[in-house]
């Protein structure tokens, strides 16, 4: 009976502290996927690999690390399935992706937001986790499973791009392209509604 009371205190605490971490994971992962709602699976998905997993976390030890990480590789492994899926190379994937993210810019983000997803993956990845999460260069390399000097590189060219891509003033093409793109989604919301609202009807 005592240890059945001891698992259950062991399962709320863990709980608890999980549910603690959700608001950062959704940062990271939207800082990964740039798609809000996708972050949101990736974050839900994470938290319940973690929850299935919760015997092999050590109670004290860094829980955002140990969620991240989770994270992070379920991300990787989800973009691997969908090449394969689709027989895309890597460089195909990093370009839909970062394409699919720019077209929502003018939408859903802030200038920093969608400076962000104009860098490589990787940077992204180490200038959120040491930026945006707050964890040590080591904390960071462990999680991204690379040395610390790789990681310090990573995160050093990623702070220098967001600054040159944060001082360039849109010219006009890309102002008109931001405009269209809007136009697009909404003409597409649009759509959506009256589907919907046909089937509800």
């Amino acid at each position: 009976m005592t240890a059945d009371r001891s698992s259950d205190q062991a399962d709320e605490d863990f709980r608890k502290e999980l549910l603690g971490t959700l608001p950062h994971l959704r940062a990271f992962a939207r800082g990964l996927s740039g798609r809000p709602d996708y972050a949101d699976d990736l974050a839900q998905e994470a938290a319940i690999k973690a929850w299935t997993a919760r015997d092999r976390y050590t109670p004290g030890t860094n829980m955002r690390a140990w969620t991240f990480a989770i994270l992070r590789n379920h991300y990787l492994s989800e973009l691997r399935r969908n090449r394969r899926q689709t027989d895309l190379d890597d460089g195909a994937v990093e370009r839909m992706l970062v394409m699919d993210a720019d077209q929502e810019g003018g939408l859903h983000l802030s200038d920093m937001e969608a400076a962000l997803l104009q860098l490589a993956p990787e940077r992204r990845e180490a200038v959120m986790l040491v930026g945006a999460g707050g964890f040590t260069y080591e904390e960071a390399a462990q999680i991204a499973d690379c040395a610390v000097g790789t990681m310090k590189s990573r995160v050093a060219r990623a702070r220098a791009e967001l600054n040159r891509i944060l001082d360039t003033e849109p010219d006009a093409q890309a102002l008109a392209q931001r405009k269209a793109v809007r136009e697009r989604a909404a003409i597409a919301r649009s759509v959506s509604s009256s589907a919907q609202r046909r089937r509800a009807g």
